[in-house]
Formats: structure tokens, sequence, C-alpha cells
């Protein structure tokens, strides 16, 4: 960033332990990382907001990743320095290179980060703002659906692909975050 690199080193020297723990995660902080997500899930999505279509806080959806992401960080981070860093898909596939993700896995939550990224991305553009919904208004799903390369008419299956992937990755983050 900025400033002196020696003082930076003395930053980094000092916050790194607490950053990423030698010890990783202990049962209990395990179990309350568990409940803040739980409890996430519970009471930030917006009320009457569709969990299975929205793209940051809804089943499989960007957050999902996020927290598999950096709960393995938590976990491995002291001994892997590839997964130190604030991005998550770098962090991903350093997950997949040095084999704390099994391949299909991997594919599995990138394929719903790039697909939750790219909706919100075309929707912004759509949309002229932000929002975390996959479009349900007809005008706004098609508009969504022909940028994202989906033929007239098929706005539906662009519907049909965001849920089956997100559900796809939300039996990886089940299976890995919660350990079900």
């Amino acid at each position: 960033m900025a400033g002196d690199p020696e003082v930076w080193a003395q930053v980094r020297a000092a916050i790194d332990p607490i950053r990423w723990p030698v010890e990783g995660v202990g049962p209990d902080q395990l179990r309350e990382i568990r409940r803040l997500k739980a409890r996430m899930e519970n009471e930030r999505l917006p009320r009457g907001a569709d969990p299975t279509l929205h793209t940051k806080l809804g089943r499989g959806g960007l957050s999902d990743v996020e927290w598999v992401i950096q709960l393995l960080q938590l976990e491995n981070a002291h001994r892997v320095p590839e997964l130190r860093t604030t991005r998550t898909m770098p962090a991903l596939e350093a997950a997949r290179r040095t084999g704390l993700l099994e391949a299909a896995d991997a594919d599995t939550l990138a394929d719903a980060w790039r697909m939750a990224t790219r909706i919100r991305n075309v929707v912004m553009l759509v949309r002229g703002r932000p929002s975390d919904m996959v479009p349900t208004e007809l005008g706004e799903l098609t508009a969504v659906g022909r940028i994202l390369g989906y033929a007239p008419g098929e706005s539906g299956a662009l519907i049909e692909d965001y849920r089956r992937t997100t559900r796809r990755a939300r039996a990886v983050v089940d299976r890995l975050f919660y350990g079900q």
C-alpha cells in the first residue's frame, strides 16, 4: 500500500498469528462460526426474498462460497501461504492446488461464484443500480438472459440453471462447512 515497508512488515508480523492461527479453529470456535453463519442466513436475507434467487445471501450463493473459503483459511493458512489472500477465487484455487478441496468441490463452488457474480453484474447493467436478486419480472429477466447468452424465450432456463448450480454448491457447503 503506502508507507514504510519495514513498519508494514512489523504490523504483518503482529497480526498474522491472529489472522492465521497456528492452532487453526477449535471445536468451540467452529461451533460459533457455524452458529453465526446460520444466524446470518436467518436474519440478513431481505424479507420476502426467494433464497434460491438471492445471489449474495441465498443458498449456494456468494456468501456460502466465501464462508467455506474463509473457514479453510482460518484452519490452514498458517501452513499454506497461498491461502493468505482476501480474494475468494484465488483462495479457492489455492485450496484446490494444495489438496484442501477436491477438484469437483472446487469446480462446483467456482461455478456458483462465477454465475452469481455474472448475474449480479448484468443486473446492474440492466437496472442501472445494484441488486442481489435474480430478476423474476419477465422484461428484466429476458434482458439479463440475453446478455448472458440465453436465446429469446429461454429466460426460464436462466433461473433453472442458477438454481441447479447453487443447489449443487449448497450441497458442498453443507458437507464442508456444516459437516453434514
